[in-house]
């Protein structure tokens, strides 16, 4: 009899699919519900129903989930404020979280270990690699994404275009990918350690996996999506059709103070856990307040909330960073 799980694996994911399923047929997809700040938990419940009550755009999350998953994608309806909020958070994953972690364990690995220099030379190469990414993500999240923000909220900076960023774009794991085959092939290190070893070993091939489908997000969903972004921009039919839903002071009036504290915060690029944070509530009572606010006001995009925090004066133009 076939299964829910067998019918998965033969096509691409679902809004309808249940999450846990997805999960299920591929557990890497776990690093893509931290990224898009889904928490577990979600029981039965199917991808557009855990994407609606944490406030992620279901496109994007099928978008990036299928990729992932060597599944048949669209870039064509994707959000492109969620999909940043996304890369910056898997920027702060691999720069704060898992290449200082693998650096812990390789330090472990090959501390006393009389082999000559090659163990201080190895982590030297793990260094000079960790130093690229930095600046690699870096300049992403400086120059790139704040283009694109820019480009949200219809200003297009004339010296810039995202296909210069697509022809300098080079993958990130190649390195990474070195040191594995330098640690598998060619070092011969102490027998006591080899759990040490085999656990930091295990750690890079998954960061270098991690790292390959994280520029395949960039390149192929990212890159595109902005492009017909700009297309828009410069055409002046982005802003024209974001200015349809500025509605009208009634609409403000039916606002509790609270949801205009939410828009207010999500104006000035505040994240579900930060403006939690910021207002001493919970991500889950962000995220209905986010919505609420959605259905009342048919606006749907962070940089068309931004323009309307505007436009009402919930905030002033200064504090929205472009």
């Amino acid at each position: 009899m076939k299964t829910v799980n067998d019918d998965i694996r033969t096509r691409s994911y679902r809004a309808t699919d249940r999450m846990r399923d997805i999960i299920a047929d591929n557990t890497l997809l776990l690093s893509a519900l931290s990224r898009f700040e889904i928490a577990l938990g979600f029981g039965d419940s199917t991808i557009r129903e855990v994407c609606h009550r944490t406030n992620v755009d279901t496109d994007t999350f099928l978008a990036v989930s299928n990729l992932m998953s060597c599944r048949d994608f669209s870039y064509k309806r994707i959000d492109l404020t969620s999909l940043i909020n996304y890369l910056k958070n898997a920027h702060i994953y691999f720069i704060d979280f898992i290449l200082p972690s693998i650096r812990r364990k390789l330090i472990d690995a090959l501390s006393n270990v009389e082999q000559n220099d090659v163990p201080l030379l190895i982590l030297k190469f793990f260094d000079s690699y960790q130093e690229e990414v930095e600046k690699h993500m870096g300049y992403e999240n400086d120059h790139v994404f704040k283009y694109v923000e820019q480009l949200l909220n219809g200003v297009k900076d004339q010296q810039f275009k995202i296909s210069q960023f697509l022809e300098n774009h080079k993958p990130i794991a190649s390195k990474l990918h070195e040191l594995k085959e330098i640690i598998i092939c060619h070092y011969n290190g102490d027998g006591n350690k080899i759990n040490l070893i085999n656990t930091v070993l295990f750690d890079i091939i998954m960061c270098e996996r991690d790292l390959m489908k994280h520029c395949e997000v960039e390149d192929k969903i990212f890159s595109p999506a902005v492009m017909d972004l700009e297309k828009k921009v410069s055409e002046g039919i982005y802003l024209n059709e974001l200015k349809p839903k500025m509605v009208t002071d009634d609409a403000l009036s039916d606002l509790t103070e609270r949801e205009r504290e939410i828009i207010a915060c999500v104006a000035r690029g505040l994240s579900n856990k930060e403006i939690a944070d910021k207002l001493c509530l919970s991500v889950h009572t962000v995220a209905t307040h986010r919505r609420n606010v959605c259905a009342k006001l048919e606006i749907h995009s962070t940089s068309g909330l931004t323009i309307f925090a505007i436009l009402h004066k919930l905030i002033d133009l200064s504090e929205v960073k472009l």
